[in-house]
């Protein structure tokens, strides 16, 4: 599934890390696998210089599934990477190796022993926070590095984990900084939060409310949805009989987008937002078109896409390339996750301790940010960036901080 959307780069920062890598759509190398944790990856072909090894690096997010086109995006964006790490035929080739989640938590266990088996040396994912929480653990055991692109959960970070990572700011400078804009810019006091009852959608909603009152304004609804549900009425009912003039959502696009048709169904008038689970050109198709006209949305991912920095605009044409359509949210962000593994194993790590040993004390400089790891796993530096939804296109128009 491809998406006709918006022209999508991230970042403005030069790819100094990705020089060795070559923007051919080539293949990889599927020769043989290497071994995650401690042991000592298979050798595979030989070469003039001697061996090649070809390691594994796991992707775990879901491929199918009512929100399946956020992991889309970010599968699209690591095996870009993969591939031109491969065309620049290193001494260690790296073949992708995908799990598909469908999202769902339930899936995690599976998807986790899947990664473990397959002997991954590092994960990129899982995609989203419910899944993480389930698989990071076992992870952790396993001594396999993960770098999500796109999970945001606060407490994702407060488990002690040392083998966790993303590259994206968490919902506690996303939630707070939604809930400034809301009532800040916009001038919105009276503020329905409603949240999908997920990791993800619960714990952004209760940043937004927490921030909502710390700003003067007022939580006039808390309330929450199925997001496997098709009748949103009752919540719709609540929302106007509270009279609320901002409804802020917490959960994925294929939820947000019902929920917001039945709103403005309804007659509400008022603002709509959502977060960057929602900030996917699917929000607008599944709310029907005309009603996503003037919602929020907001994303720790910027779009670049008047940028004339050179890596970035090799990245947006090298994805257009291989997948027929330009990048969408977190792509740039999956190709950088991807692009830090690949650095680790570039300078010679071929196990997850090692690999992990390297992202704890090196940075990166990616498309989209220069990456470092802080201790806890989280990304050094955050900046959130707001979006609006203008003739059916969801376009950046200023950040929160």
């Amino acid at each position: 599934m491809t998406l006709a959307g918006r022209r999508r780069t991230h970042g403005a920062l030069a790819l100094a890390g990705i020089a060795a890598l070559t923007l051919a759509a080539c293949g990889s190398s599927k020769s043989s696998t290497g071994n995650a944790g401690n042991a000592t990856p298979t050798t595979s072909a030989k070469s003039s210089s001697g061996s090649t090894q070809t390691l594994k690096v796991g992707f775990f997010g879901a491929l199918t599934g009512p929100d399946a086109q956020l992991g889309i995006n970010i599968k699209n964006g690591a095996q870009l990477a993969v591939t031109q790490y491969d065309a620049s035929n290193p001494p260690v080739k790296v073949e992708l190796d995908p799990f598909d989640s469908q999202g769902n938590p339930a899936q995690a266990n599976n998807g986790a022993q899947k990664m473990i088996n397959d002997k991954v040396v590092a994960v990129i994912g899982p995609a989203f926070s419910g899944e993480s929480a389930t698989a990071d653990p076992i992870f952790e055991t396993a001594q396999i590095p993960s770098v999500s692109a796109s999970a945001t959960a606060v407490k994702l970070a407060q488990n002690g984990w040392k083998y966790f990572h993303r590259v994206v700011a968490a919902d506690d400078a996303q939630g707070p900084g939604d809930a400034d804009y809301l009532v800040k810019v916009l001038k919105d006091t009276k503020v329905a939060a409603i949240d999908d009852s997920s990791t993800y959608g619960e714990g952004l909603a209760n940043a937004v409310r927490s921030q909502v009152s710390a700003d003067g304004a007022s939580v006039v609804l808390s309330d929450h949805i199925n997001p496997n549900g098709q009748d949103y009425g009752a919540s719709v009912n609540k929302v106007i009989a509270a009279h609320a003039d901002a409804v802020f959502f917490g959960g994925y696009y294929d939820a947000a987008g019902r929920l917001v048709n039945q709103l403005r169904a309804a007659g509400y008038t008022g603002t709509f937002m959502s977060g960057d689970g929602s900030e996917d050109q699917r929000f607008v198709s599944d709310a029907g078109g005309a009603p996503a006209e003037g919602s929020y949305l907001s994303c720790p991912c910027a779009d670049t896409t008047s940028s004339t920095n050179p890596a970035a605009q090799a990245f947006v044409s090298a994805y257009r390339a291989a997948f027929g359509t330009p990048p969408e949210i977190y792509s740039a962000e999956a190709y950088d996750a991807a692009g830090v593994v690949l650095a680790a194993i570039k300078a010679g790590n071929t196990t997850g301790p090692t690999i992990n040993s390297w992202l704890a004390s090196n940075s990166y400089q990616g498309i989209t940010k220069t990456i470092k790891f802080q201790p806890d796993g989280n990304i050094v530096g955050s900046t959130i960036y707001i979006y609006k939804v203008e003739n059916g296109k969801i376009v950046q128009i200023a950040t929160t901080s």
